[in-house]
């Protein structure tokens, strides 16, 4: 039996197998637009052999994007360039795709990690005000954010809206709502951010009426049948921030909301973290989710090969694993996986033919005539 390459239902969305590439930020757009990275960069991953991609993510305007070079979708120019790399990876892959729909908040304005990642000056060139649940900066020395009033908040919630808008014409399959990594909507949920004394502040219930009400927008303008979650920091591995109960709470509501699934990492709201890194470090917060609010979950976080994700999913800790980096460094980790495991996995027929002699049965339908 091989967990990892049994199909996977998401709502309407039915997955080839559970293996997911996790979204990963290029910070290689310009002015919100895909470029030709973006087509190199996606397009190896659609032929991985994986059964969903989640592109990075996405800014839903343009003071969301984390750095000046993040991709967004918030204009026509952005629509038309993501446009362009969803039309070549669908004329080459049956890979479903999805979007992960994102707004920074008060991490937004921050150069590229190789440029150091700190952040840029309101006043300085490409630098922008960021905006957030309350006026408090993200690590000391930082310029505070624009506290959202009532009148921000709806044209956050309005950019969500007119970005799932421009995802449903662009085909996407399922949108991942960003909840996570310290990004606005976990800036509204973690006490550590959100110092309001307004309905959007202090208790649980209080704080996670904002991503709750995003996610029931998002959800009413994206198509019934196609499904939309959400990526969650089950903590903040700071004492007194969000915890995994509070996660809990939060899956319960947004199942109650019709999200298909919860995708479980942690981490990104302050630099006081201390993260307790090791191989599968977030799968027992995907467990004690999945255990408690019973949605589709899936884990992320330093799954590196197939034997692990593999007794991930046999164990019943998550539904299916997203990888990040070791699918940065092994774009083929699908196909060496089913290797291992003796399972099969779709490939492009261009390359059936690198198809090792002993492994005759690794791509499904796989048959390369001689002549």
């Amino acid at each position: 039996m091989t967990r990892l390459f049994d199909p996977l239902q998401l709502g309407a969305l039915r997955l080839p197998n559970r293996i997911i590439v996790a979204p990963m930020c290029q910070y290689s757009a310009e002015e919100g637009n895909a470029t030709d990275w973006h087509m190199l960069h996606l397009g190896q991953l659609a032929l991985s052999g994986a059964g969903l991609l989640i592109t990075e993510a996405t800014a839903v305007s343009d003071v969301g994007r984390i750095s000046p070079q993040d991709l967004g979708l918030y204009s026509d120019a952005n629509e038309a360039a993501l446009a362009r790399v969803l039309t070549a990876i669908r004329a080459n892959s049956p890979m479903p795709v999805a979007t992960q729909l994102s707004h920074a908040g008060r991490k937004g304005s921050s150069r590229a990690p190789w440029d150091g990642g700190a952040q840029i000056a309101p006043d300085a060139p490409q630098g922008w005000h960021t905006e957030a649940p309350s006026a408090v900066p993200h690590a000391q020395g930082e310029h505070p954010p624009l506290a959202l009033d009532a009148a921000g908040l709806l044209r956050v919630r309005e950019a969500f809206v007119q970005a799932t808008k421009r995802a449903a014409r662009l085909g996407f399959d399922a949108i991942e709502l960003h909840c996570a990594h310290g990004y606005l909507m976990h800036q509204f949920l973690s006490p550590l951010a959100n110092q309001r004394t307004d309905v959007y502040g202090g208790s649980l219930e209080n704080r996670l009426r904002f991503p709750l009400e995003v996610f029931e927008a998002v959800r009413a303008a994206f198509p019934a049948e196609k499904p939309v979650w959400v990526r969650v920091s089950a903590t903040d591995w700071v004492p007194g921030g969000w915890d995994v109960e509070s996660t809990i709470a939060f899956g319960h509501a947004l199942k109650a909301r019709g999200c298909a699934a919860i995708h479980v990492s942690s981490g990104g709201v302050s630099p006081l973290q201390e993260i307790a890194l090791g191989p599968g470090y977030q799968v027992e917060f995907a467990r004690r989710v999945k255990e408690a609010v019973g949605l589709p979950t899936v884990a992320v976080g330093l799954i590196t090969d197939a034997e692990q994700a593999q007794a991930i999913l046999e164990r019943g800790d998550a539904d299916a694993v997203a990888l990040a980096r070791a699918m940065l460094y092994d774009p083929r980790w699908p196909w060496h996986a089913a290797a291992k495991l003796g399972a099969q996995v779709t490939a492009p027929k261009q390359y059936w033919r690198c198809q090792p002699r002993e492994l005759k049965d690794l791509f499904a339908g796989a048959h390369f005539g001689q002549r």
